[in-house]
């Protein structure tokens, strides 16, 4: 039960100066979604952007917005990045308290509903609870920085994850987040993601329609065919 493969550029990794500009070129590119990384110095050791950015985005751009509150207290916050525009919110396991209630929330917003894992959670702290939700965020970081290498354990949990879901029949959306690039996103797709954040392995390149072109040969040619919703 497989869904469709997505590829989501990572903003952190656009130009700030022409962040309007850089949406449009990766929306032109083919990009699928665009990934949208929140950060307040507290759950991670920097601060990055929030509710203005994505609202200003929203305006410009018709691609779905997939925030990712990398922040403490997110149940405090969910509602504000819905309704500036996000369209999928994933908050992590690590600070949410009732998961349930959190995917309940969500999806009374009309959100996508999403739960992200660090490296060191053990992925059963999300799969109790995969039956209320959309999404389960892989990190294949430490969250906090882009620009990071990815760390290769992070395909034994893709696996797992995949697994599980497909033991239970569950066809839920699985994303990865951090240090995915053009010569490593046949593994990621191959060990079970669907969703592939990439922040400098497109916007650190010269031409984001040509490398999103070759990643979406590299899925194709890592796993069977999957089907459009």
């Amino acid at each position: 039960m497989q869904r469709r493969d997505k590829i989501a550029p990572s903003i952190l990794s656009a130009d700030f100066a022409r962040l309007g500009d850089e949406v449009a070129r990766v929306e032109r590119a083919g990009a699928d979604l665009i990934h949208f990384d929140v950060m307040d110095g507290h759950f991670v050791p920097n601060i990055s952007i929030g509710v203005p950015v994505l609202e200003s985005l929203r305006k410009v751009t018709r691609l779905p917005l997939d925030a990712h509150l990398m922040i403490e207290n997110p149940e405090n916050y969910v509602e504000v990045f819905v309704k500036a525009g996000a369209n999928s919110v994933s908050v992590h396991a690590e600070v949410c308290k009732d998961i349930p209630a959190m995917a309940k929330r969500l999806h009374d917003l009309g959100a996508r509903a999403s739960i992200a894992v660090n490296p060191e959670t053990d992925v059963e702290r999300v799969l109790a609870f995969a039956e209320h939700l959309d999404m389960i965020l892989i990190m294949s970081v430490h969250p906090g920085f882009g620009g990071q290498g990815f760390i290769p354990q992070a395909l034994d949990k893709l696996r797992a994850v995949r697994g599980e879901l497909d033991r239970r029949g569950l066809a839920l959306d699985i994303e990865i987040d951090g240090g995915v690039k053009l010569g490593n996103i046949a593994d990621v797709k191959a060990a079970g993601a669907n969703v592939f954040v990439s922040g400098s392995g497109i916007f650190g390149m010269p031409d984001y329609g040509a490398i999103i072109r070759q990643m979406r040969e590299r899925i194709g040619q890592a796993g069977t065919a999957v089907h459009r919703e």
